[in-house]
């Protein structure tokens, strides 16, 4: 085969599989993970990256990837929809990226070595993302802000069914207290009142059966439930928990909706585009 034939041949390839509505991809950091992505016709010096997180059922990394592809090609972002399987040490749990550790698995590294290897994929250098997830991806939203502020440049927190409040008197994952001893990571509270912050739920979101710790489950702890009964009143605890540290947060309680989060994706998208104004035009 000729070189001018190989050439051919990996432009229809990228052509095919690395740009608009990808094929989806093994992490290098950790094959067990996987990611897609949306990626806009070209890419610039202005261009910047988006991270969608799914909840619990994981269907909805297509929905954000193919829900959030006209917002990327007119916003100039590229779209990463990372894959964090059910049971991926065997054991069948559904939970353990909402916590960021699982075993011998740092869910915060290997996103950011996904993040990592786009960036380098397409050669961009995107050392600050901003950071959308619903429901178990609301979970991680949040934990994430709290490890990684310097990381992001806007983090959308949608219905997270638990909360981590800036606690420094309780453990994690219900407050902050041992954050060093758990992660090695200080808590940076300056940092994270730089990021512009949404949170976002629905006033009919109510149901209770899947967020209610009990004795004796996983992430079972003393406070586990204490910061709310229902999604709505726990975003409300952690909405007043992070404007006691100075963070700025846009709240969103959507009128009618119930826990669906392709009824809200409108709204993340009018506040990232909004904040992608200010800051290119900054």
């Amino acid at each position: 085969m000729s070189s001018t034939t190989e050439d051919t041949q990996a432009r229809l390839l990228r052509a095919t599989y690395d740009t608009g509505k990808t094929a989806i991809y093994s992490a290098k950091i950790d094959p067990r993970f996987q990611y897609c992505l949306y990626v806009p016709p070209s890419i610039g010096p202005n261009t910047e990256l988006v991270v969608c997180v799914h909840g619990t059922s994981r269907t909805s990394f297509l929905d954000f990837r193919d829900g959030f592809a006209e917002f990327g090609r007119w916003n100039d972002c590229v779209i990463l929809c990372p894959i964090f399987p059910i049971g991926p040490l065997g054991d069948g749990a559904r939970s353990g990226y909402k916590y960021m550790q699982e075993g011998d698995i740092r869910y915060d590294r290997v996103l950011l070595g996904m993040v990592d290897e786009v960036a380098r994929k397409y050669g961009r250098n995107w050392d600050r993302f901003a950071l959308f997830g619903f429901s178990g991806g609301g979970h991680f939203t949040h934990r994430f802000a709290i490890l990684h502020p310097r990381k992001l440049w806007a983090a959308s927190i949608g219905a997270s069914g638990s909360v981590t409040l800036l606690d420094t008197n309780r453990d994690w994952w219900v407050g902050i207290r041992n954050l060093q001893d758990v992660f090695g990571i200080e808590f940076d509270r300056e940092a994270l009142a730089q990021i512009p912050v949404q949170m976002l739920v629905g006033d009919a979101d109510l149901e209770t059966w899947e967020i209610t710790h009990k004795p004796g489950g996983t992430y079972w702890m003393e406070g586990a439930n204490d910061a709310g009964r229902t999604r709505p009143e726990r975003l409300r605890a952690l909405q007043q928990s992070f404007e006691s540290a100075g963070v700025k947060v846009r709240f969103d309680l959507v009128p009618g909706v119930a826990h669906s989060r392709m009824l809200v994706i409108d709204r993340v998208q009018d506040f990232l585009a909004d904040l992608l104004k200010k800051k290119r035009s900054a």
